[in-house]
């Protein structure tokens, strides 16, 4: 089980999952200001925890990912979305988690400045 945190802990997340090989690196103008590298994981194993009106949620573009964040830090932990298949998948932000070395992480490049 891998844990991780917004800055303050306020919003707290597990995921029943072994910890990343890679990650997505998306260029867009919200990905890249962020500096988040997503891990995409089916909803059901990722579990948020978060006192009400704690989280908030950002939407952009093609409102496909609800970006969430903690109202009192800031950080963004978390999104959710739909894969193109239909499932309900988490983004976790890998520089969320605990324990991770993030230089053993592949980044894969994600061109979002083209959607």
């Amino acid at each position: 089980m891998l844990k991780g945190s917004c800055h303050c802990g306020a919003i707290t997340l597990e995921v029943d999952a072994a910890p990343p090989e890679q990650a997505m690196e998306c260029n867009c103008s919200h990905c890249s200001r962020k500096g988040y590298l997503l891990w995409f994981v089916p909803r059901e194993t990722a579990h948020v925890h978060a006192a009400d009106g704690q989280v908030g949620v950002y939407h952009f573009n093609k409102h496909a990912i609800a970006h969430h964040f903690c109202k009192q830090c800031g950080c963004a932990p978390f999104a959710l979305g739909t894969a193109p298949d239909g499932t309900a998948m988490t983004a976790v932000n890998v520089r969320c988690l605990e324990g991770i070395d993030l230089a053993a992480i592949k980044r894969i490049p994600v061109d979002g400045r083209s959607f």
